[in-house]
């Protein structure tokens, strides 16, 4: 081989290594992964979001619900515990979200710990048993005459309904390289509503 065999390979070699054609493409192969990724995100934890707003709406209508004065003279009137769970129903129904996502509880969640309320209740924790969830249904889990504020911790002492559900994130999504689901996400929704007198 000689010097200028060698010398010519030498230049077609360096000529190839500086050569930008089709760093495009590869540097493309790396960025659009990931910004596919970003916007699906997103797109889902929007989603999250908007689960998010209907549940704490329809948690806050079946509040007001509960805790409104009925109708003495109009009849057969649904109890206060009925009433809220329609409006939660409603309030999924009107952001087409399906109620069979809403999540039991005692399975994945509790109900929050709130007492019976007590006039001028001075203690500012329960210490005896908690209130239950009223209705017949088992996903919306509606709490009466319960103690929302305490003296001792500068509130009022005032009284009346919680109302709280999980929903069921309905998409699975899995992280890659991670055991993450976001499919496992349970979103909250909770409001509670001083009682109105009659």
């Amino acid at each position: 081989m000689t010097m200028t065999t060698l010398k010519s390979r030498w230049q077609i070699l360096r000529r190839v290594a500086e050569d930008t054609r089709g760093t495009e493409i590869v540097e493309s192969a790396f960025v659009l992964p990931l910004v596919f990724m970003f916007v699906i995100g997103i797109i889902w934890f929007g989603l999250v979001f908007l689960i998010y707003g209907t549940l704490t709406q329809g948690t806050r209508a079946g509040a007001e619900a509960a805790v409104a004065p009925v109708c003495t003279t109009c009849g057969a009137t649904p109890s206060p515990a009925a009433s809220a769970q329609t409006a939660v129903y409603n309030a999924l129904a009107a952001a087409h979200l399906s109620k069979s996502n809403l999540v039991p509880w005692g399975g994945k969640w509790t109900p929050p710990r709130l007492c019976t309320c007590v006039a001028n209740n001075p203690n500012s924790s329960c210490t005896g048993t908690p209130v239950t969830c009223k209705g017949t249904v088992t996903d919306v889990c509606v709490q009466t005459n319960v103690q929302l504020s305490y003296p001792s911790q500068g509130g009022a002492g005032t009284c009346g309904v919680s109302v709280s559900a999980r929903y069921q994130y309905p998409y699975h999504f899995s992280i890659p390289l991670t055991n993450l689901d976001i499919g496992n996400v349970l979103v909250p929704g909770q409001a509670q509503m001083r009682t109105e007198a009659q």
